[in-house]
This record gives structure tokens, sequence and C-alpha cells, in this order.
């Protein structure tokens, strides 16, 4: 649905009063599920409820800092950080070179009779709702499978193709594959306006070493004027050295959470295995998820920390549910741009979602510009 375009975010700004006030009472707070930052006490006001028009924008409530508009004539690096995620929000690997990932699978696994042009690979993606492992199943299925494979390896041929396919994808995005639209203009018009930008891999679907050859299309000057945060990065801020232990243990509450969740996890999965054994089927409970959002709540701190900015003023702009959830967690606004493999997913906690840089969609003007409903 389209309406007309207008401001769809607010300044997340301060007074300069406010801040020295909050400044002189700065001190190391413990946040909530023991999230540890040192942050000023900033004072602030949270709007709700926004009614804005824009094209193709959901909005919620936005999480930003009010001020007299005095304060409009700060340096805006004092106010405001942007964080890009780099699966969907740099590039749209699926649009671009999925399709072509399979076709290179197919022909390095020596399926000569498999090929998936854009109407078949459309029509897949429609009926298996975007699951990869369905849509081979469902398009061997359709031609056959290969007569040399035994019934009972056909998942594992399954696997084999997809192992393949993420190997291409993986090639195709460092060697061929072209940055999303309007990314490098949003990236130079906040860095000429003096706001931190920091991409995160460490997270990133493709792994922090394929993620940093995506974030080298950008230009050595362009990297120059920007932060990644990897691995590495994560592993050296405060809050990564304080979670994972690398310079001193984690909160005695933060240590008992982890132990309930690991017993909780063993419980859920020795009831599974007696419900297996009664069915004489394999059942293994995924217990990755909080280990995962953990990761990604842990770049965020450190995004956050490197830019010199506190969370509630950095935005996240993500392209998965993941980071939304992540950045939801620590009370980060986050904005979701959307791509090929998010186009029909639901975000209730994004503060927004946009279709893509520039124009009506998303600039670095709308995060900057106050504008009240």
């Amino acid at each position: 649905m389209e309406t007309a375009s207008c401001s769809i975010l607010n300044a997340l700004c301060f007074s300069t009063s406010a801040v020295t006030a909050s400044v002189k009472n700065s001190s190391l707070c413990l946040l909530p599920k023991s999230n540890l930052c040192l942050l000023p006490s900033f004072s602030s006001n949270f709007p709700r409820n926004f009614n804005f028009h824009g094209k193709n924008l959901q909005f919620n409530a936005f999480a930003a800092f009010s001020s007299p508009s005095s304060a409009q004539n700060q340096n805006p690096s004092q106010e405001l950080a942007v964080l890009l995620e780099v699966d969907g929000v740099l590039m749209d690997a699926y649009r671009l070179g999925n399709r072509q990932a399979f076709n290179l699978a197919f022909q390095k696994l020596g399926l000569d009779c498999a090929n998936w042009t854009e109407p078949v690979y459309s029509d897949l993606v429609r009926r298996s709702a975007g699951n990869e492992e369905r849509m081979l199943i469902l398009y061997f299925n359709r031609i056959g499978w290969p007569t040399s494979l035994p019934t009972n390896e056909k998942e594992s041929f399954v696997k084999s193709v997809l192992r393949e396919k993420k190997n291409a994808l993986d090639a195709l995005m460092v060697k061929s594959l072209p940055l999303r639209p309007g990314v490098e203009d949003f990236i130079d018009d906040a860095c000429n306006k003096g706001i931190p930008v920091i991409i995160l891999t460490s997270y990133s679907k493709s792994g922090d070493e394929i993620s940093r050859s995506i974030v080298e299309k950008l230009g050595s000057e362009r990297l120059s004027k920007i932060k990644v945060v990897g691995n590495e990065e994560v592993e050296k801020s405060l809050y990564g050295q304080l979670v994972f232990g690398k310079a001193m243990s984690s909160g005695l509450d933060e240590q008992l959470a982890k132990e309930a969740r690991k017993a909780a996890s063993a419980e859920k999965q020795r009831i599974a295995n007696e419900v297996a054994s009664m069915l004489k089927v394999s059942v293994n409970i995924d217990t990755s998820s909080s280990e995962s959002l953990e990761k990604i709540v842990a770049a965020l701190r450190a995004g956050s920390e490197i830019a010199g900015i506190p969370v509630h003023n950095c935005v996240l702009i993500a392209g998965s549910k993941s980071g939304v959830t992540g950045a939801e967690q620590i009370g980060m606004p986050r904005v979701v741009l959307r791509s090929s493999f998010t186009s029909r997913a639901e975000f209730p906690s994004a503060n927004a979602i946009m279709d893509g840089f520039g124009g009506a969609d998303l600039t670095i003007s709308k995060l900057c510009q106050k504008h009240w409903p």
C-alpha cells in the first residue's frame, strides 16, 4: 500500500544543559537482564503511537530523545549513530544470487538435468514459503531424483546441495554481486553529517570473513570513515569482555540465568528423547537460539561502545528478525530494510519498515529531522 511521503523518524537529540547535568551524575549502572553499560543517565522522552504517512512504511513506537529547538545546532554525532547489518542491508544477495547459486551447485554435483529458470525458482519459493530444503524436495519430486541415489539417502543429498549452494553464494557475494542501491550515498551522507556509522559483521549468516569482504566493496576511502564490528571487536569491547569472561567473570545473576537455561534445555531434551523412544523417532531440540541472541546483543552493545553513543541513541538498520529481536531486548531503535528474503516477513517490534535507501524510503535526513506529529 502506498501513501504520500513525509518524514518518518525524529532527531535523537537532547539539550546542552541536559548533557551537562547528566554527565555530572554519570555512573556505572546495571541494566535489566544483566546488561552492563557505562553511560550517563540521560533524561529522555519516548514518543508513542506515531502516525506517519510514507511509502511502504509501518511505524510503531520510536524511542527517541526530544529536546528544545536550540539543540538542533549541535553536532549530530553527539546525538545519533547508525548500525548497519550486512545481510539484506548492504547487499540483497538472495534477490540477485540465490537462484544462480543453486544452478552452480547443481553443476558442481554433476546434476546436468537440474536448472532453475526464473519462473521455476519463483514457483518453488512460493510453494515452499522460501524453505530451501523444501524447494529441493518439491523440485526433485517433480523431475525425478538421481537414479543412483538410494531412497534412504535423499536427506543427505539435499544437505549436500544446500552446502554447495552456500559456498557458491558466498563466492558470488564476494566476487560479482553489487551492493544494495543507495547504501553508499546513505553512508556518505551520515559521514558528512558527523554521524558514526558501524557495520556489524559478527553475527552475519555469511560469517565474519565473507561479510568483511562484502564491506570492502564500499571502497578504501569510505572504509576509513566507518567502523566494522566483527568477532574480534566484540571480544575486545568492554561488554564482550564482561559477558564472555575475557576480563572478569559475569555477574552472579547472569551466571545463574545461563545455568538455568542450560538446565531447562537439558530437561526438554530428556523429555523429547523419552517421547521419541516411544514413537521410535529421533528428536533434537535446538538450544542455540539463546546463544545466538546473546551474540547479537554483544555485537550491538559493542557497536554502541565503539561509536561512543548510548544504546538508545543508536539506530539499527536491520535485515534480519534476529537483529530486530536483539535490538528490542536492549532498547535500541530498529528500522527494518526489506529484502527479497524478508519481503513477506512480519516485524511487529520494528520501529519502522522501509523498502530501500533514498528517495521516499530511508535517508539520513529522515533519521535526523525532528518532526512531531
